[in-house]
Order: C-alpha cells, then structure tokens, then sequence
C-alpha cells in the first residue's frame, strides 16, 4: 500500500548522500506510523505525525526509539511531502546522559583471554586498540592493517571520512597469529565462515557479553565500552 512513498524517501535519502541502510531504516519506522494513521500518505498533516509520537511519548516509549521514530518522520515530511515541520512543537525526546561504560585495561585483557575464538579475539583486540566501532572492525580488509607503520586504516565511517588509527604490538601480534591460522585472508580481514561476508555485528556483541561474563565483569560490556575506553586510556597515559 506505502511501496510509492518509501520509493520517495529513499529517493531523497539517495539525493543527500544517505547511506542506503538510513533510507531502510526509515522506511521501517514509517511503515507502523502509516498503517496506524491508515490515510493514504498524500493525505497526511502534521498533526498525524504529533499525535502518533505523543502516544509512543505516553506509553514509555524509550527515549532513543522515540527519536528513532522522529528522525524518520521529520525527513518524510521536510523532504518529501514538503509540509511545515516546527520542532517547537514537535520536539525529540531528550535523553539522560549518563556515564559511558569504560573498562580498565585489566578487564580488557581479562576479556581477550577468555575468548577462545582466535577471529573473535582479533576483533575485540582491534577495537580496543584502535577505537574502532564494531561495524568498522567487521568491514576491515587485508590491506586496511600497516605492519610497517603500525596503523590502521578505516574506510567509509559513520560520517564517509576515511581516517588512520593506531595499532598496538599486542594487537598485531594477535592480528598476525589469527592471520596464519585461520586461512590468510587476503579481501575481508575477518570473513564470515559460513558465508565469506562481513561478519553480522549482532553475533559480534554476542560473543562480547559472553566473553564478558566469563571474565566475572560486573558491568555492562558493549562494543562501544571498548571505544570508550581506548579514549580514556589515552587520556590517562598523557
């Protein structure tokens, strides 16, 4: 029934230089406003849109989904059905700011130990080393990884720059052992076994937690806690 306004707003996505995975993810948060507004799309008024984000404002809705669900709807209407959106009126949801969650270097270790799979291992060491998020880690190739200059290069990020990293030794020399040992591959660096493709960032952060709990840490590990805590190590080391 919506198939001609999601064309739209990936069209407009395509026209800003979007990645093709925000115009996807749009199109899934529009797809349960539409059918709850139950109007042709052409039909739509703004007071749709804030009637509907009212309702998940009210039922508890969290304050990332919420704004998950606003970022969709704003560029539908800005972009597409080109109506007047006030973000007086129709605010985001602020979220609490809380103290991300930062590992020592004792942790750290403790969760490389423990991970018995060398890729995985490889993966987390990267991350820690680098800074790298988990899906800049999944999409690293061969030739990404400097042995000679002990840097790492990461393509296409969140914001389509390409920067340099650091690479630790510990993490080249764990780099170089999963290399010899797991088939020395020579496009992704970190392949999926059952498909030869980047690696789903979902079976990344299972292997994490489980890693984690393993090790006895108390908190709650992400992938973006070894992010967090490459940024405090380097603060703490001058």
């Amino acid at each position: 029934m919506y198939e001609d306004i999601f064309e739209l707003v990936t069209i407009a996505a395509r026209k800003r230089n979007l990645k093709e995975s925000t115009a996807i993810a749009y199109c899934h948060a529009l797809s349960p406003f539409l059918n709850a507004t139950g109007k042709p799309w052409q039909e739509l008024s703004v007071a749709d849109a804030d009637d509907y984000l009212t309702a998940k404002r009210l039922a508890g809705i969290m304050p990332e989904t919420y704004n998950h669900y606003y970022g969709a709807l704003r560029f539908m209407y800005k972009r597409v059905l080109k109506l007047n959106w006030d973000e007086d009126e129709i605010p985001r949801m602020k979220r609490d700011r809380s103290l991300p969650t930062t590992l020592s270097k004792e942790e750290i270790e403790a969760i490389l130990d423990t991970t018995k799979n060398l890729k995985y291992k490889a993966i987390f060491a990267v991350m820690y080393s680098g800074g790298l998020r988990v899906s800049e880690a999944t999409h690293l190739h061969y030739e990404d990884i400097s042995r000679k200059n002990h840097f790492i290069h990461i393509r296409n990020t969140k914001n389509r720059m390409d920067r340099y990293t650091i690479l630790a030794d510990r993490t080249l020399d764990i780099l170089t052992e999963y290399w010899f040992r797991c088939g020395k591959p020579r496009n992704i660096l970190f392949p999926s076994q059952a498909t030869g493709e980047y690696l789903d960032i979902s079976a990344v952060n299972q292997v994490l937690r489980r890693s984690a709990e393993r090790s006895g840490i108390a908190k709650h590990v992400t992938s973006h806690a070894f992010r967090h805590s490459f940024a405090s190590h380097l603060l703490e080391t001058g």
